[in-house]
C-alpha cells in the first residue's frame, strides 16, 4: 500500500507498507492486523489462517508485526480511511487525506523494492514459507 498524503505523493521506492497501525491496550495483534486491514483497504480479510511473519523495527523504534493470510483482493478496489493534516504548513488550513492513496500487487523483486527497507524482511520470509526464494 502506497502512503497518502502530500510528503508521499513523489516518493516510491522505499516507500510503500503494510497496512499497520497501534496496537490497543490488551488488544490480540491478530485482531489489531485484521482491524487495521479493514480500515486501511476498506475490505475485510477473507476468513483463513493468518500466518505470522515475525517483527521488524522501522528506523523510528516504532515494531511492526507481519502476517499473511491467502486471499485474493483487486488493489482497484482499496479505499482507505482518511487522515487530517494542516495543509499548506503554517497556513492554519486543515485537509484531508486518505492514508493510502493506491495500492498494487508485485513480484517478489518489485516488492522488496518499493517496500520499507525493514518491512522487506517480510517478502523474504513470506518468499521462505512458500518455498519460492
Amino acid at each position: 500500500m502506497h502512503p497518502g498524503g502530500p510528503y508521499w505523493m513523489r516518493k516510491d521506492g522505499g516507500a510503500w507498507s503494510i497496512p499497520k497501525g497501534e496496537l490497543e491496550a490488551g488488544e490480540d495483534p491478530r485482531a489489531c492486523a485484521l482491524r487495521e486491514f479493514a480500515e486501511e483497504t476498506g475490505t475485510l480479510l477473507p476468513a483463513g489462517e493468518l500466518v505470522e511473519l515475525g517483527a521488524v523495527e522501522l528506523k523510528s523504534g516504532k515494531v511492526v508485526l507481519g502476517f499473511a493470510i491467502a486471499g485474493d483482493l483487486d488493489a482497484s478496489t482499496v479505499t482507505s480511511n482518511t487522515f487530517e493534516l494542516e495543509w499548506p504548513p503554517r497556513s492554519g488550513r486543515k485537509q484531508s487525506f486518505p492514508e493510502i492513496d493506491r495500492a498494487e500487487w508485485f513480484g517478489l523483486q518489485a516488492a522488496r523494492a518499493k517496500l520499507n527497507p525493514a518491512q522487506a524482511a517480510f517478502v523474504d520470509r513470506l518468499a521462505a514459507l512458500l518455498d519460492e526464494g
